[in-house]
């Protein structure tokens, strides 16, 4: 097999296990919702991957680095939405009396909602403008120019996928396992707490990055 394609995977593995936004959201959704909340953030996490896969190989992340406003726009959103899901945790720890477990609460308090889950995931991967540019600069080190470019991305987009998805399901198992350590209030309170935080922080770096 082409030496390159274990340069790609062990790469992107790398990259995957590495904690960042997706291991915060990946912690955050699933001490809020189990399991299903956590597996489907990453499966909407997983799904921009294919966008980013598509926008690199048909160029469009060159107008993006190109274009002055239009990557600062891209950024700014990406920063908000990371900033406004911090806050949501950080409005979650400032709660009290909050009931010990989901299961439990009036269903005007917590609602699943695959869709929410799904959304969050796919939003904050996809202005994430930090892999729009990885994509661009990442991904052509492995394409072969006398190939389909487009197809040979989102295979590539596919391998990301799958790798990222086994990962984060992983962590999710992980964090849903501790269930009754984290059903412990003062726990929930403070995860609430430095998941928000981390959350902000990383959404004004963002928007303060060149």
């Amino acid at each position: 097999m082409d030496p390159q394609f274990w340069t790609y995977l062990i790469a992107i593995t790398l990259l995957t296990i590495t904690p960042g936004v997706d291991t915060v959201l990946i912690i955050r959704n699933t001490t809020r919702g189990g399991w299903c909340d956590g597996a489907l953030s990453s499966l909407g996490i997983c799904s921009g991957l294919f966008v980013h896969a598509v926008v690199s190989a048909v160029g469009i992340s060159v107008i993006l680095l190109q274009s002055a406003w239009a990557f600062k726009a891209l950024k700014l959103a990406g920063a908000g939405y990371l900033m406004w899901l911090g806050y949501v945790s950080l409005r979650s720890a400032a709660r009290n009396g909050e009931p010990l477990e989901l299961s439990h609460l009036p269903a005007s308090v917590y609602h699943f909602s695959a869709r929410r889950s799904l959304l969050e995931g796919f939003l904050s991967n996809v202005l994430n403008p930090k892999a729009v540019v990885f994509y661009m600069a990442f991904l052509p080190q492995f394409i072969d120019p006398a190939r389909s470019a487009l197809q040979q991305s989102l295979f590539l987009a596919g391998l990301h996928f799958a790798i990222a998805m086994v990962w984060q399901c992983l962590l999710a198992s992980i964090v849903h396992k501790a269930k009754t350590w984290m059903q412990n209030q003062k726990v929930r309170r403070s995860l609430d707490g430095v998941t928000g935080s981390i959350m902000m922080l990383f959404g004004i770096k963002l928007a303060l990055d060149r």
